[in-house]
């Protein structure tokens, strides 16, 4: 999810659910150790729990990752053994890491022993075309070893060669029952399944199996998915809050940006799917997205928005999904 959920993001989806723990895009070491750390690190207090995932495979550099993590009040620190990009693999980490549990064990270590966060993982099944369960198995049981209890596994193998990142999400094929297999072989260690969960049904079955479900590009794309969150799956009170609310709260927050010299539309393009399936939310995007009103403020482009919906709604049948 690297450019997409960045702090502006984070911010929108905490309005949505205040129990579900969110996760930075992916931060290279290279990029705290050498670029703007405030930039990269810097977060609302409103996103908690929020764990930052980290990509390096250097233990040394890890660990320094690890305690600018604590310094700055993470919830946890996530090591990306699953990202295929070649950038990442020029890198030598990301997916490619799969290759080395020795290695990520060593990196687990480091983590652990220069912070009191807890180090969790993100991989893949498998990379390549190589498609044994013996081997995200023993990848698994090699890493544990060195103090890393949670996992949380894409359910795809990671291609290296010859795809694209985007590709790699589509093209090889979702095997959950992977996922599932390694719960039962390790029934003390904590598993999220990641990968093509699109649906609170299907959270839901899958939690009936594993411990969590981390969802990514379908939440981001149907936010509003997310508002039952907190009362369907961590058993809190519902959130009293309509689209129209979170619409006014982000317009708030964008303000608030805009008068630290940012431009709003850093903001506004991570609220594009809050209206999906209301009749009207095309026209609705159609006004966020105006380049010609990026000049104006916040609250006058909303008003202007809110009108377009409901020109849209009186014009459209509710059964549209807009």
């Amino acid at each position: 999810m690297m450019e997409w959920t960045d702090r502006h993001c984070r911010y929108f989806h905490r309005l949505l659910t205040r129990q579900a723990r969110l996760y930075t895009e992916m931060v290279t070491t290279g990029a705290l150790r050498h670029g703007d750390v405030e930039r990269h690190l810097d977060f609302d207090d409103s996103e908690h729990p929020l764990a930052l995932q980290l990509g390096g495979s250097e233990p040394h550099d890890l660990a320094y990752c690890a305690r600018l993590a604590e310094r700055w009040g993470y919830d946890e620190i996530n090591l990306n053994c699953g990202c295929p990009s070649e950038r990442v693999q020029r890198g030598a980490f990301g997916a490619c890491l799969m290759a080395e549990p020795e290695v990520v064990g060593d990196c687990v270590a480091a983590m652990r022993d220069a912070a009191v966060l807890p180090v969790t993982v993100k991989h893949r099944i498998g990379i390549d075309r190589h498609e044994s369960y013996d081997f995200v198995r023993d990848f698994v049981g090699k890493v544990a070893e060195r103090g890393c209890t949670v996992f949380i596994v894409h359910a795809r193998n990671a291609w290296l060669k010859g795809i694209s990142p985007k590709e790699n999400r589509e093209l090889p094929p979702l095997r959950h029952e992977m996922v599932e297999r390694l719960k039962a072989d390790f029934p003390v260690l904590t598993f999220v399944l990641n990968g093509g969960v699109t649906t609170n049904d299907a959270i839901d079955a899958h939690l009936r199996v594993v411990d969590g479900v981390m969802v990514g590009r379908a939440a981001y794309h149907h936010p509003w998915s997310m508002i039952d969150w907190d009362q369907r799956f961590f058993h809190e009170a519902p959130l009293s809050f309509d689209r129209d609310d979170i619409e006014a709260a982000m317009v708030d927050y964008m303000e608030q940006v805009a008068a630290t010299g940012e431009p709003w539309s850093h903001v506004s393009r991570h609220i594009i799917g809050l209206r999906h399936g209301e009749p009207g939310a095309r026209r609705w995007r159609q006004v966020w997205s105006d380049p010609a009103l990026k000049g104006r403020r916040p609250r006058e482009v909303s008003r202007l928005a809110r009108t377009a919906l409901r020109q849209g709604h009186e014009r459209e049948p509710a059964s549209i999904d807009a």
